[in-house]
Parts: C-alpha cells; structure tokens; sequence
C-alpha cells in the first residue's frame, strides 16, 4: 500500500500513527540498528529521515539498514534539497507555509523536481508550519523563518486551511527539534477542527503522556525525534501511549 494511502485509511479508521524521526548524524549504525529493532516491536508506523543540517554523508547508510532491519516505510524528512535518496520509499516534499521565505515555499523545490520526477519516491505535499516554542530552534534559523506564535490559533488554523486549499496533502505542524514547549492542545484541536486533511505533530514531545493527549486533541501521526535520541526506549513507551488512543 502507497504510504500516503495508508496514512488516509488509518485516518479514516480513527487510528493514530507513530513516526519516529531519525537524524542520521545523530546515531551511528549501531544504535540504529537498535532503533529498529524497538520501532518493530512498538508497532512503528513510519521513520522520518533527516534533519537541519547533515554533514557526516551517512544519509543512506541509515536508510539502508532501516531497510535492512525492517518492512517499515522510510519517509525523507529534508531539510534541504541535497538530502535526497533514492533508497527512501518516500518524501515529504515539505513548502514552509508559515514562513514568508521564498525558497522554503517554492525556490528549493523546483531544484529537486526533476530528480524527484526519476526516482521512485512517493512524493507526499506537504504544509510544513513551524511553531514558537519558547527558544530559537535550528530549523527556524536554517529557513531564515519566523515560527507562528504559540498564542497565534487564528493564523495557524487560517495557514492550515490555506495550505488543504492549495491542494497539500498533509498539514504538519512541527515546534522544532529539542523544542522547549510543545505546540499546544488548544491549537491542535483547532487546526484539527479547520482541515480535513492529515495532520502531523511534533517537535517537544519527551513522554507517552503528552503524545496521548496530543492524539486525543486531533493529531493523526505523532513524531518523536529528540527525546529517542536521548533514550531509546520511549520508543515502547511512546508507541504504546499512541497506538491505545
């Protein structure tokens, strides 16, 4: 099954997913490996490839050995347009719609599209808003972006249903890597309440706790990047907490 088929037949059926983020600068082969073997057993719908910056050119060795170890759908998460492999099953062709850069709505994009058109990627649209979250983040730094305000739920619901009517498959709402606030339940809830489309949430999300209420507030994939970093086995944890919503 398409991965984005199988993210809307899973939304249909009202059952939350669980992607798990992967910097490949991060985690050496080892602990990737170590990685995979929890996201099975948690029932890990997705991992994320990616990150801000990636200088250590490890990009498809990690894909290779989620591969390896796993049937699990690798997603490219980019951060640019030179994180690109063909040994991924899919991309997030990610527009900053909350920024007002040039480059992170459309520049970067028309760059990778004749490679994307090659390769055998499924290329999922995507709505990528970043959120205040109480400190500068990499990502906001990297896209030359200003994040919506966290108190801002007009403008992230109104940048949300513009994102659905410019025919973006998915709404991703992210406070960053290593955020120091989540996005908050009120804002979920009203994005979810403005779209009809996917939404994915991340960024800030360290316990089983707050990815259940995040599911319950309306997200429909929740990802955790960071926190796996730090301790691997919040992977059961997490999984666990968002599979029972």
């Amino acid at each position: 099954m398409e991965i984005y088929s199988q993210i809307q037949k899973k939304k249909a059926n009202g059952k939350k997913q669980f992607a798990v983020l992967i910097d490949p600068d991060k985690l050496d082969d080892k602990q990737v490996r170590e990685v995979a073997e929890l996201a099975l057993k948690a029932r890990v719908d997705f991992f994320f490839i990616g990150g801000s910056l990636l200088i250590n050119d490890s990009l498809d060795t990690c894909i290779t050995t989620l591969k390896k170890e796993t049937a699990i759908p690798v997603v490219l998460f980019p951060g640019n347009n030179m994180q690109l492999s063909y040994r991924a099953d899919g991309i997030l062709f990610l527009s900053l719609i909350s920024g007002r850069n040039p480059e992170m709505l459309i520049g970067r994009h028309v760059i990778a599209a004749p490679y994307l058109r090659l390769s055998s990627l499924e290329v999922i649209s995507t709505g990528y808003m970043l959120i205040e979250s109480g400190r500068p983040t990499t990502v906001s730094y990297m896209s030359s972006s200003v994040p919506i305000p966290a108190d801002k739920v007009d403008i992230a619901c109104c940048t949300a249903m513009a994102g659905e009517m410019l025919g973006l498959k998915l709404i991703y709402m992210d406070a960053g890597s290593g955020a120091l606030n989540p996005i908050s339940d009120k804002m979920i809830q009203s994005v979810r309440s403005s779209i009809s489309i996917p939404l994915i949430i991340g960024g800030g999300i360290r316990t089983p706790q707050l990815a259940e209420t995040n599911c319950k507030a309306g997200a429909d994939i929740i990802v955790v990047g960071n926190a796996i970093e730090k301790d691997a086995s919040l992977i059961t944890e997490i999984g666990a907490a968002i599979h029972s919503c």
